[in-house]
């Protein structure tokens, strides 16, 4: 029998990402969403969703949802980084619950907000935890709870990555939130940290088709399975925005400084705002995710070349059109050194 994930977030990034991942090796794929309807509507691609009604929120109704599945996949997060503190504790408080009911093992989407400067800058599985922010600490205690449950009998699987990108709907990240605008067209890449500070990044279907090989492999994983994923790493930050020119066939686009001056400004009053501005310090140094036990465990690490992944980004966001970029003619210097395009 085939089997069965529970998707919670299904039309967020990482969770839609998810599904279409497990769904492409062959498991059954359960959403829980408040409105199965829209959602299902929203999510037209993907019709071998069961979509069930209920609230993340609430524990019974994750419990419910979760009757035979083999894995529940915590993907949901308040839109926009807001109310944080009210909500992602909760969620997956109710997604352990669950989960210690049904036998069912947890996949988390790890970041790097649960680290602070004393981990900079090559992350490893065993680095130390210090966060200096709100968020990074809800993030710890998300973790900590995590690690409990597993030693209570619940697997887990935590994948951590760097700032995500891409995807069916990935729409709330930095790369959709700070650099460009979706549903308009380019006019201009704004650019939040220095040039010359590395960056890591995270492509949600190389990430996800990631965690999928992972889950096939679930017996050989240990009770509490942290990896990190590699994604890309951009030894100079600005190649980021150096790969939107290049999707964008305009070598001559602006690229201008993130406004963080407005954002302090307007952070009292805007809650998205005020949580983007206090990650500000991970865009200051650099901060790395080293891979190497993901890749000895798998053999490699899935990864989609820079330039497709921008250009497929931007695309879904409404931000270019879908000609084929080759049409122009011009090539990123960049993504030449670092022999993504030949």
């Amino acid at each position: 029998m085939a089997s069965t994930a529970l998707i919670l977030g299904a039309t967020g990034g990482f969770g839609g990402e998810m599904a279409k991942a497990l769904h492409a090796h062959g498991w059954q794929i359960r959403a829980l969403n408040r409105n199965p309807k829209a959602a299902a509507r929203q999510m037209d691609d993907m019709p071998f969703i069961d979509w069930v009604k209920g609230d993340a929120m609430r524990a019974g109704d994750v419990r419910e949802a979760a009757e035979g599945v083999d894995v529940i996949v915590h993907g949901v997060n308040p839109p926009g980084y807001r109310n944080w503190a009210g909500t992602v504790v909760p969620m997956i408080a109710n997604t352990i619950a669950a989960a210690k009911a049904t036998g069912a093992r947890i996949l988390f989407p790890g970041t790097v907000y649960n680290y602070g400067p004393d981990a900079f800058p090559l992350i490893r599985e065993a680095s130390p935890q210090n966060p200096k922010t709100k968020k990074g600490k809800l993030r710890v205690e998300m973790e900590r709870r995590l690690r409990v449950a597993s030693e209570e009998g619940v697997p887990v699987l935590i994948l951590r990555a760097g700032d995500f990108f891409g995807g069916r709907n990935g729409g709330n990240n930095w790369f959709a939130q700070g650099l460009v605008k979706p549903g308009k067209k380019l006019r201009s890449v704004a650019y939040p940290g220095p040039h010359h500070v590395g960056h890591n990044w995270a492509y949600l279907p190389d990430m996800a088709e990631t965690a999928a090989r992972l889950l096939l492999r679930g017996g050989e994983l240990e009770p509490l399975a942290v990896f990190n994923f590699g994604g890309h790493w951009l030894e100079q930050g600005i190649e980021m925005a150096d790969a939107i020119r290049y999707a964008a066939r305009n070598p001559d686009l602006p690229v201008k400084r993130l406004p963080w001056f407005a954002l302090t400004l307007l952070s009292p009053f805007v809650e998205t705002f005020r949580e983007m501005r206090e990650m500000r310090y991970l865009w200051k140094k650099p901060v790395r995710l080293d891979n190497t036990k993901l890749v000895a465990f798998l053999g490699h690490e899935p990864h989609t070349p820079l330039d497709i992944a921008v250009r497929a980004t931007l695309v879904d966001l409404g931000c270019i059109d879908a000609a084929p970029a080759a049409a122009h003619g011009y090539v990123s210097p960049s993504l030449i050194a670092k022999g993504t395009i030949q």
